[in-house]
Order: C-alpha cells, then sequence, then structure tokens
C-alpha cells in the first residue's frame, strides 16, 4: 500500500494540474484592485497604521484564499478523478514554503524592525514570485511570465516605497491585481490541449 501511494503522488508530480479555477483566482485580483481602492480614499497615509493595513490586506488574502481553495478542491476531484488527494497535496507543497516565508517576515519584521514595514508589500510579492516559479514545472508554461512580474513587482516596490517609507494600498493592489488576472487568463488560455469545462 505505502508503494502504491508512492507511486500516486509521483505521477501526480508529474501530471498538469488542472485544479486551479481562472474565476476565483481572476476575483481575488478584482478584489486586491477593489480593496486597493477603497483603502487609498477611505484612509490617508497618515491614518494608515501598520496593524491596520495589515489587517486589511492580510483579510484580503484570506477570502481570496478561501474562494481559490474551493474551487480547487472542486476542480481537482473533477479533472484529477482518482489522484486528486495526492494532486492538491502536490500543489500544496509548491506554494507553502513562500507562504510561511511570507508570514516568518511579516511576524519578524513588524516585532524586531516595525519602522521598515514599509517593505512588506514588496517582500510578500517576492515571496509570492517563488510560488508561482515553483509551480510552473506543473502548469501552462506563461505562467513564468507572471512569476516575473511579481519579482519586478517586488523589486519595484521596494525601490519606489523606499523614498515615502510609507504602506501604500496601490503597492498592494496593483501587483496582486493584475497579477491575479494575469494568472487567470493563463489558467483560461495557456494549457496545450483545449478542454471545455465550463469555465
Amino acid at each position: 500500500m505505502a508503494d502504491l501511494n508512492a507511486i500516486r503522488l509521483q505521477v501526480a508530480r508529474g501530471t498538469q494540474f488542472r485544479g486551479y479555477g481562472p474565476a476565483s483566482i481572476a476575483a481575488s485580483g478584482v478584489l486586491a484592485l477593489v480593496v486597493a481602492t477603497a483603502q487609498s480614499l477611505l484612509l490617508s497615509g497618515a491614518q494608515r497604521p501598520v496593524p491596520t493595513f495589515l489587517a486589511v490586506w492580510i483579510s484580503t488574502a484570506a477570502i481570496a484564499v478561501t474562494v481559490a481553495a474551493w474551487e480547487t478542491v472542486s476542480r481537482t476531484q473533477r479533472f484529477h478523478v482518482g489522484v486528486s488527494r495526492e494532486m492538491l497535496q502536490s500543489a500544496v507543497e509548491q506554494f507553502l514554503p513562500p507562504l510561511v516565508v511570507g508570514v516568518l517576515l511579516t511576524a519578524v519584521l513588524t516585532q524586531a524592525a516595525p519602522d521598515e514595514a514599509w517593505m512588506l508589500p514588496g517582500l510578500w510579492e517576492l515571496a509570492f514570485s517563488l510560488g508561482v516559479f515553483a509551480s510552473v514545472r506543473f502548469l501552462p508554461r506563461p505562467l513564468f511570465a507572471v512569476g516575473l512580474w511579481y519579482l519586478t513587482c517586488g523589486l519595484m516596490c521596494l525601490c519606489i516605497e523606499s523614498g515615502s517609507r510609507t504602506l501604500s494600498p496601490w503597492a498592494m493592489g496593483v501587483p496582486f491585481g493584475v497579477g491575479q488576472l494575469l494568472v487567470a487568463g493563463v489558467l483560461k488560455f495557456g494549457y496545450a490541449d483545449s478542454i471545455e469545462d465550463g469555465d
């Protein structure tokens, strides 16, 4: 049984993953842009303390991840019959390390160097780019360009925001909003074969 499970996991790791849904990913991109717009209109820079900024964006990420996870589980069970658990495990393994790094960076930076918290959006984007790059091997190849988008945005945010050293909602909204819409486009049109799945 252990050998069978190992074989199934190996097969899952070598199979193109179709679990991520374009609809939920696109919705997360739109959500990021809406939240950035609302935050920039309702709160000025002086009214955006670190705890409030973090609460807003962590809540936004939690909503996006919850919706995406629901669609991912549903699609994986539909597209990967018989190996859905292994496919999900393989997908989680790609993004878990960057997620853990992002959480730890947030905890350390806010506790040890709260005056440098303006760096968090750029650091989050850099961590997210690593997850995207790690996932390219079992997703459509054009996703590599999305990884470059997040990498570039992270570096640019660190350079641009170093002048004002403030937390800007647009440093989150534009990179993640546009980035997730790009991911959704790749998932919708980037597979080599065309499958009608109702998206």
